[in-house]
């Protein structure tokens, strides 16, 4: 292990040294997986590829597939239709290699025995396992090496599970919602040790519902709807595929929700006491309307939208289009 490094990457699929040389070969490849629950189709007709070097957050409403799309990865589950690569192999040909690291929300940690004791049994395990007071530091866990596992606070197992999915050199580390639990702090240290893996050639793949880390933190960004892959770019290029901009004023007296809902070019609008915040698709259209209902708003911002605004404008389409095929 070393020392954090800055954020590398582009977001696009890396090429190896050289004028000539071959493109890097994938990490992971889906192809047409698709994954059913009785009635309900977790995944449908997925295909994405993964190369090394790259940070690649995973996003989606509640029951977009994310979770099953993580099992499908990990070998937990198998595809009904379609195939599932890592490194070229099966999920559990590449685990077994050590290729993998995974730390998952789903799954108890052994209790009675001490966080050293947990680690450096996942270290022996390891086919290219590290010194367990490497990985213990790397986790910034250190300090409570002596400490019984079911005495840990919910920040200090998530840190735990990541010490067990960093125990050696795998070449792509996948997380499930990793920060959940952790301070600010802890978040900080959590995300400087993923840097210095990807500045390694590793690849990262984290699901996360905060979507500020997506957009800090990710190369590249795959957002699922209802088990289908419907954007994936960089940050920027996602908030740029939203096409809106948001808007934000304040108003005097009783607001008019009904007015407001019948501006032009609207995608979105909440209003909260006095502050009204919208996402459009023309601001300048939306705003000559909102004078021309007599209107007079104070403290107004127009800016483009954020990652999470962004994420809800794009989904919100794909809700949409999905109800009119119906």
């Amino acid at each position: 292990m070393t020392a954090p490094a800055a954020k590398t990457g582009t977001g696009t699929r890396p090429s190896a040294t050289g004028e000539n040389a071959a493109p890097a070969a994938p990490v992971v490849a889906f192809t047409g997986v698709d994954k059913s629950f009785g009635p309900v189709k977790a995944v449908a007709d997925l295909s994405l590829t993964l190369y090394p070097g790259e940070t690649v957050a995973l996003l989606g409403p509640n029951g977009a597939g994310k979770s099953t799309a993580l099992d499908l990865l990990l070998g937990l589950k198998n595809p009904d239709h379609g195939t599932v690569r890592v490194f070229g192999q099966t999920p559990a040909q590449a685990i077994a290699a050590g290729r993998v690291g995974a730390m998952l929300q789903t799954g108890g940690l052994m209790e009675e025995v001490t966080v050293r004791e947990l680690v450096g049994l996942a270290c022996d395990l390891h086919p290219r396992r590290y010194p367990v007071a490497d990985v213990l530091a790397a986790a910034g866990i250190s300090d409570i090496h002596d400490r019984k596992v079911n005495k840990l606070s919910g920040g200090q197992e998530q840190r735990v599970r990541f010490a067990l999915a960093t125990a050696g050199a795998n070449d792509l580390i996948v997380l499930d919602e990793p920060t959940t639990g952790m301070d600010v702090s802890a978040r900080q240290a959590f995300w400087s040790t993923m840097r210095a893996q990807v500045d390694q050639g590793r690849t990262v793949l984290f699901a996360t519902h905060y979507l500020e880390e997506a957009d800090a933190i990710a190369d590249r960004v795959l957002v699922l709807h209802q088990g289908r892959l419907i954007a994936d770019g960089t940050a920027a290029e996602i908030k740029a595929r939203a096409g809106a901009r948001r808007i934000t004023f304040d108003l005097d007296g009783a607001i008019d929700l009904e007015r407001l809902g019948a501006l032009p070019h609207l995608v979105g609008l909440d209003v909260t006491g006095p502050t009204v915040r919208i996402r459009s698709d023309d601001a300048d259209a939306t705003m000559h309307a909102v004078y021309g209902l007599g209107l007079y708003p104070r403290n107004l911002e127009v800016a483009g939208l954020g990652l999470e605004q962004a994420f809800l404008a794009i989904t919100d389409a794909a809700t949409a289009e999905e109800a009119g095929n119906r």
